[in-house]
């Protein structure tokens, strides 16, 4: 119970902490010195998080196959452990905004099913209404419990926008992937190294998350809609050729399910 309220604790911090900075970077005080503290405890409190689950999930393992531990690249195919490498890279580097997005967006869907699953229940818990016919004989039907209108409210949100919010995230990241390129571009001091970083964890994401390959594939199928207009230049066509070929090239390359033991896809991030 105590590592699942600190994880709830943790993405409630990161909530409250990328409201403030959104604050900030609306009213153009992004450098001032609440905001800088509010995105680096924003990252301080994801690193916690994820660092939580895969702590809980390194001790399961450890229970369930004694000394045995996996290797390297199976616990870097690990989205937790992506996720917690990545808030760290982004606590120890210069500010990117569309950076917390991504990390928001989870939060905001786990925050909504604790408080669903463990908040409401303590806070208000289900009230049994005895069946009519439940006093008359053995067999009549147990009492019915009936939960809170906002817990029905939350699970109902959670249910309907949880595929469009997954679908925002890989769109986030792979903005975020050019935010970085372009930072690479005009060389902002650390972002080559950055790029080098982010770019894997991207490839990590596209291998395993569904989501973030449906994006690609949209983005991919916009670009293919404009080139293939009558007014393309025939030399922007055959860059864009150029640029898919290297991109699929460069996935079959760094395809790790051929190291990893058959490219099992990582635990959900939480």
């Amino acid at each position: 119970m105590g590592n699942r309220f600190g994880w709830f604790v943790g993405h409630l911090t990161l909530l409250f902490c990328s409201l403030r900075y959104s604050l900030s970077y609306i009213f153009f005080q992004s450098s001032s010195r609440w905001a800088r503290f509010s995105y680096r405890t924003a990252f301080v409190a994801a690193a916690a998080t994820y660092g939580i689950v895969v702590y809980k999930a390194f001790r399961a393992r450890a229970r369930s196959s004694g000394r045995q531990q996996p290797g390297a690249l199976n616990l870097l195919g690990d989205e937790n452990v992506q996720y917690l490498l990545m808030a760290l890279v982004w606590l120890f580097s210069y500010q990117i905004p569309l950076a917390l997005l991504p990390f928001t967006v989870y939060s905001v869907f786990h925050v909504a099913t604790y408080t669903r699953a463990n908040l409401i229940p303590t806070i208000q818990p289900p009230q049994q209404t005895p069946s009519t016919s439940a006093g008359a004989s053995p067999g009549g039907r147990p009492a019915s419990k009936h939960s809170s209108p906002l817990a029905d409210t939350i699970g109902r949100f959670v249910k309907e926008y949880y595929d469009a919010s997954m679908m925002l995230v890989a769109s986030l990241e792979i903005f975020l992937w050019f935010r970085v390129l372009f930072s690479a571009a005009i060389f902002t001091r650390g972002s080559w190294i950055l790029l080098a970083v982010y770019t894997i964890f991207v490839r990590a994401r596209y291998s395993q998350s569904s989501f973030v390959q449906g994006a690609v594939g949209q983005g991919v199928d916009r670009v293919d809609a404009l080139v293939a207009n009558q007014s393309t230049p025939p030399v922007a066509r055959q860059a864009w050729e150029t640029v898919k070929r290297l991109g699929r090239q460069a996935t079959d390359a760094t395809d790790l399910g051929r190291y990893a033991g058959g490219g099992q896809a990582g635990k959900k991030a939480q």
